[in-house]
């Protein structure tokens, strides 16, 4: 049997990592990316005024710095850009009800959306997930419960920071943070 012609050896394409592209991306495009991650613009210039990360670990090392770093202001302005999540479409009405009005004594209570991480738990059982958050929460002081939203903002950016650079970000605007609730 006669083999036809071989092919010659050439290299692959080189192609980027995903890191590499961020830390060679144009500043804006670098802060447009973070924005979508944590959307405090001290935060964003300071990570991407700090390129570029050896590695993703330096890159987290840097976010969470950063993110422990923010003022009440920079606070407040990530809690406002967080997006509506996708909620169950088959939850029931009632537990809609339920979290919307949980959610609104939340806002009353602390003056601030509420906003939890839930990268890992089943979509079955956000609905659940956020009710149990939001109980344990209740009864902190509001210093204590904005450290902890302070948190919950860090763990989002970092998950969502990993998501963009592994290729995971199906859903970059926060299927895992659960803010406000429309209509069942």
């Amino acid at each position: 049997m006669t083999r036809g012609p071989t092919l010659s050896a050439h290299p692959a394409p080189y192609l980027p990592r995903p890191l590499d592209a961020f830390n060679a991306a144009p500043a804006d495009e670098a802060r447009g990316l973070l924005l979508r991650c944590l959307r405090s613009d001290r935060w964003a210039h300071r990570i991407a005024d700090h390129r570029p990360y050896p590695d993703l670990d330096a890159l987290l090392a840097a976010t969470d710095e950063a993110a422990y770093d923010l003022a009440p202001a920079d606070l407040a302005q990530a809690l406002a850009g967080e997006p509506l999540p996708e909620l169950p479409a088959d939850a029931y009405a009632a537990a809609h009800t339920a979290l919307s009005a949980a959610l609104a004594a939340y806002e009353a209570r602390f003056g601030h959306v509420f906003v939890v991480d839930l990268g890992g738990v089943p979509p079955a059982e956000a609905l659940d997930r956020v009710l149990e958050a939001i109980r344990s929460r209740w009864a902190n002081d509001p210093e204590e419960e904005r450290a902890i939203t302070a948190e919950e903002l860090r763990r989002l950016a970092r998950g969502r920071i990993t998501g963009f650079l592994r290729g995971e970000a199906g859903n970059p605007s926060g299927a895992s943070l659960i803010t406000q609730v429309g209509p069942p």
